[in-house]
Order: structure tokens, then sequence, then C-alpha cells
């Protein structure tokens, strides 16, 4: 036998169980993370966007307001708070790289909990980039 345990015992796991949605990671943690100011479509019109007072960025208009181009790193560098948008006062938005890399350190220990928030942002970032119209 070669390659990991789980890989070769594939054709013995349980089944999924009924009504779970495989869905790729950066979108189920755009769904976790940013729905409630976002909204399910990225436009801004979540279900708490009206109690927030900035209104939330319209996320599929990125590209267009950059030239054609998606700004990949300062979206990236926004969700792990070293970017900050002047003139905007308070930053509403929540720091989710510090979030992050707090419950992935738990779980991976400091090292690899951050290489795991790294890519957790790639992922969302990356999703968020598929929302462009």
């Amino acid at each position: 036998m070669t390659g990991p345990a789980w890989a070769q015992d594939a054709g013995d796991a349980p089944p999924p169980e009924q009504g779970a949605v495989d869905m790729p990671y950066g979108e189920a943690e755009f769904l976790n993370s940013c729905v409630a100011c976002h909204g399910d479509d990225g436009r801004g019109a979540g279900p708490i966007a009206g109690d927030l007072l900035k209104p939330p960025t319209d996320l599929t208009l990125l590209t267009r307001g950059n030239d054609g181009a998606f700004p990949y790193y300062r979206v990236f560098a926004v969700i792990d708070g070293r970017y900050l948008v002047s003139g905007h006062g308070d930053r509403e938005m929540p720091v989710w790289g510090r979030q992050f890399i707090e419950e992935d350190a738990r779980m991976f220990g400091a090292q690899g909990g951050e290489m795991i928030t790294t890519e957790r942002i790639h992922e969302l970032t990356s999703y968020i980039q598929s929302l462009q119209r």
C-alpha cells in the first residue's frame, strides 16, 4: 500500500450526509464571514448593511473601479487588516486576518496557523475575484 491511509480507504467512506453541500472553500468563507454586510451576491446589501455607518462596498465592482484589473493584493490586505482606507473613519469591517489567525493558531500552532490563515485569505480573495462583473 502506498499513499495516505485516508486515500486508500476512500471507497469505504460513508456517503455524505443528506443536505451537505460541497462548495469551494473561498465561497464557504465568504458565506460565513462576509454575507452579513456584503450580501450573498457581494453587492453590499447584506442583512445588516443598513445598520452600518458606511454602506458596504459592492465587491462585484472592484475590477471595474481599478481600470479593469482586479486589485488582488489590496483586497487581501483589507481582509488581513494591513490596508485601511483613509477618510472612512473607524474601521467597521472586522480584521478577519486577526480572527482567522487566532482560530488557526489554536488548531495548528503558531507557524501552522499563520500558513493556514494566509491560505484562507487567498481562497476568500479568489472567490471575491470570481464575483466581478
